[in-house]
């Protein structure tokens, strides 16, 4: 069985992030992506036969104007992929920097936003100094956004289904977006659903485990995952970043 693996680095190395402790944890970012697919394969899929044949990494490349030090690991780190031959394809994407206004607020149950509102000791008062119950914050913020992602995963897992070089998939996110390819591919292949995230399963990736031809499963990374796939220190020329 060949098996093709979809990797949204974003969401990865995000999801990753959170998952180890935060951003000052070193020990695994240097990540060997195939080896860490087929770790997961190995020990999860159930599937019989099943060898990884195709790694697609999806992400996009740091602006070397506000972040030049993490611009110049990333390099190393795609270059490392490409020498380790970790991985077969490396889609890049692109950061687009806006700014957006929304309504100021914090993180509520399941980390989802609860908008703030007026209370002592800060209250809004409008021009006749009356009280304004429950008044909004708006604020304006600095965004980065990244796209193509989402768009790109799910061309290379439905082209690899149209011209049969995989005979299963598997896709590394938690990205909802990433939902209709996915119910599609299950129609016509098993599809194993790797979360990268220390949060549930998005909704709209679940499913039963028989639908469509059958052989579904689910994944959620840990620590030791993520630790226990680790390029060699060296690849070739390329040192691993310190701190990674």
């Amino acid at each position: 069985m060949r098996v093709g693996v979809y990797v949204d680095g974003y969401n990865l190395y995000y999801g990753g992030r959170g998952i180890v402790g935060g951003s000052g944890i070193a020990g695994w970012r240097w990540l060997d992506v195939r080896r860490l697919a087929e770790n997961t394969v190995d020990r999860h899929s159930g599937w019989r036969d099943a060898s990884v044949a195709r790694v697609v990494f999806r992400t996009a490349r740091i602006s070397g104007a506000s972040h030049p030090a993490g611009t110049r690991d990333q390099n190393v780190y795609l270059r490392a992929l490409k020498e380790a031959r970790s991985v077969d394809v490396i889609e890049l994407g692109r950061y687009v920097n806006r700014v957006a206004t929304a309504p100021l607020a914090v993180k509520g149950a399941r980390g989802k936003p609860e908008v703030a509102t007026a209370g002592w000791p800060i209250m809004i008062q409008d021009s006749s100094g009356q009280p304004v119950p429950d008044a909004r914050f708006m604020v304006s913020v600095a965004r980065r956004e990244e796209k193509g992602s989402d768009v790109n995963v799910a061309s290379h897992l439905l082209l690899d289904l149209l011209y049969e070089r995989v005979d299963a998939v598997v896709v590394v996110s938690n990205d909802s977006d990433l939902a209709f390819p996915i119910e599609q591919a299950r129609r016509r292949c098993p599809v194993g659903v790797v979360n990268p995230t220390r949060n549930y399963v998005a909704g709209a990736l679940s499913a039963d485990a028989g639908a469509g031809v059958g052989g579904h499963w689910w994944w959620q990374l840990t620590a030791d995952d993520l630790k226990s796939a680790q390029l060699p220190a060296r690849v070739g020329k390329l040192s691993r970043p310190p701190g990674w």
